[in-house]
């Protein structure tokens, strides 16, 4: 591959993304996807949306959006969908309660294979499936050539003009000896109210899940085999947690007190909502489905579920692999305590009546493809976004977040930290609706590659708002269009940053030529984005 092309690694939705904006704007690309599945945490990680109050009217790219609507049009198109279901302004086919677009990881990987088809034949996007980078070749401030190896062994050299690491773990950085920042840091070195107050801590790093697709079969028997470390996970109990993991008991989020959350609850809260584990990442309703629809398909990937034993990056390979076998025997014996222990809503125990359903993850056993990894390398950038700049009790006597002169899209979620690795419980901290600086995209030494996702300037709060589907995408489709930009421009990435002329010129494009809004639209005082009771202040 040679002459305008860049080169993205990671295939999740801000590798989607950056591939994308690059096609859009005539630009080549090789996506490098270390899963045979596209999409990362909606398709081949199992995670349904996750996205702010006002997702349905603002606060996403025109791309994101056409995603959003595809997935509709597909179930409307190919689902026996009810009347109502038919007519309803938003479908929710799920109707889980963590948002307003719930469905199936298998839809969400063949939409995206729809969008990116018609670029693929003209050309403008290849991409290479279950591969891994190996190595980076480098020289000075440049990356030459990242090597990647395939399934079979065989290993293959890609070089482009840019670079775009929009992986989970940060894997080009590694490789190419990027300088980046692992786990939390302390206030000394950020001034976050709410980072470590001690010395910075790279163990401290978001626990993982492994999700775990599930239906309901009635009067059959489901169990699976016991794992071989049950009797293990059975009995581990965190510090902090009121129980073992393996429970209906949690840690409230936010108060850190006890809270029961079973599988199933017996009748709906005073709103009509469910508030079970059941309900809360349900990806297809059966009531949504005409005819004999005898389950919902839901997404088991809970509080509980988390699994924070090990870090994911730090250590030789072998430690890495321990930690995802670990993660992956932990998600089996939470579904085998489920079918054969657990404490039954109606009496009773056990649910043996759960099957994993491997048909919508495309696994045997009902597990995703990939675990969903929160966290791992983030670059340091020209510019870090900082918990002052988007926090809602560190900007005291503002009404907003900071305003970045260099926006190159938007974003909102809470700063949600899950346990972590090092022993810390939750850490929830309500946020302003947001920026993506470009300063947060540009590594401060290497010249020839861009940050997306995970991977951007953040810090390990920040992360927390940034990591969600929306943002994800946003900051890959920034990333892509600035390597575009650049390409046409003759200028590289902190050269851009530092000419507010080109600076504008880029802004334009993105809002004239690919739809990406810079900022939030005016629509009146936006409520910050909280885990309990927001509401958007203004509606469609």
């Amino acid at each position: 591959m040679s002459g305008n092309s860049v080169v993205i690694v990671g295939g999740g939705l801000a590798g989607i993304g950056a591939a994308l904006s690059c096609a859009r704007l005539g630009i080549r690309s090789v996506l490098v996807s270390e899963c045979e599945w596209l999409g990362g945490q909606v398709s081949s990680q199992a995670i349904p949306p996750d996205e702010h109050p006002w997702i349905e009217f603002a606060g996403c790219t025109h791309s994101y959006r056409t995603f959003r609507n595809n997935v509709r049009t597909f179930y409307a198109e190919h689902y026996p969908l009810t009347a109502d279901a038919r007519s309803a302004r938003l479908l929710n086919p799920g109707g889980g309660n963590i948002g307003p677009l719930s469905h199936e990881p298998f839809v969400a990987e063949m939409v995206i294979e729809q969008m990116l088809a018609p670029w693929r034949s003209r050309g403008l996007i290849e991409i290479i499936r279950d591969a891994r980078v190996v190595r980076a070749d480098t020289t000075g401030d440049r990356v030459d050539s990242v090597t990647v190896e395939l399934l079979d062994g065989t290993q293959r050299e890609i070089s482009g003009d840019y670079y775009i690491d929009a992986t989970d773990l940060g894997d080009l950085i590694d490789a190419a000896g990027i300088e980046h920042v692992v786990g939390a840091e302390s206030q000394s070195q950020t001034g976050e109210p709410h980072a470590l107050p001690g010395d910075p801590d790279p163990t401290d790093q978001q626990a993982i899940t492994w999700a775990l697709a599930l239906r309901l079969a009635p009067d059959t028997d489901n169990i699976i085999e016991r794992p071989t470390s049950y009797d293990f996970w059975r009995s581990y109990q965190p510090d902090f947690w009121p129980g073992p993991l393996l429970g209906w008991d949690v840690s409230d989020y936010v108060t850190h007190e006890p809270r029961h959350r079973p599988l199933f609850v017996t009748a709906p809260g005073p709103t009509g909502i469910r508030y079970d584990l059941w309900h809360a990442r349900r990806v297809l309703a059966a009531d949504n489905m005409d005819g004999d629809w005898t389950s919902d398909n839901t997404i088991a990937a809970w509080p509980m579920m988390d699994y924070m034993r090990l870090p994911l990056v730090g250590g030789d390979p072998e430690h890495r692999e321990t930690a995802l076998d670990e993660a992956r025997e932990f998600t089996r014996s939470f579904l085998y305590w489920m079918q054969t222990e657990a404490p039954r809503h109606d009496g009773g125990v056990g649910y043996p009546e759960l099957r994993p359903h491997t048909e919508i993850t495309g696994t045997a056993d009902g597990l995703a493809k990939r675990p969903y990894i929160r966290e791992g390398r983030r670059i340091a950038a020209l510019f870090t976004v900082a918990e002052q700049h988007i926090g809602v009790a560190a900007r005291d006597g503002f009404d907003s977040a900071e305003r970045f002169d260099d926006s190159v899209g938007i974003g909102a979620y809470r700063m949600d930290l899950h346990p972590s690795t090092s022993g810390r419980n939750t850490l929830d901290l309500d946020s302003y609706p947001f920026q993506i600086p470009l300063g947060s995209l540009i590594p401060v030494r290497v010249r020839n590659v861009l940050a997306a996702g995970k991977t951007m300037g953040t810090t390990h709060l920040t992360n927390g708002a940034y990591r969600v589907h929306p943002a994800e995408w946003s900051a890959g489709e920034a990333a892509g269009a600035v390597a575009a930009f650049c390409l046409d421009a003759a200028v590289e990435p902190a050269e851009l940053r530092s000419k507010p002329d080109l600076v504008g010129d880029l802004q334009t494009m993105l809002t004239t030529r690919l739809g990406i809004d810079l900022e939030w639209p005016d629509f009146g005082p936006l409520t910050p984005t909280r885990r309990f009771g927001y509401v958007p202040t203004a509606t469609q």
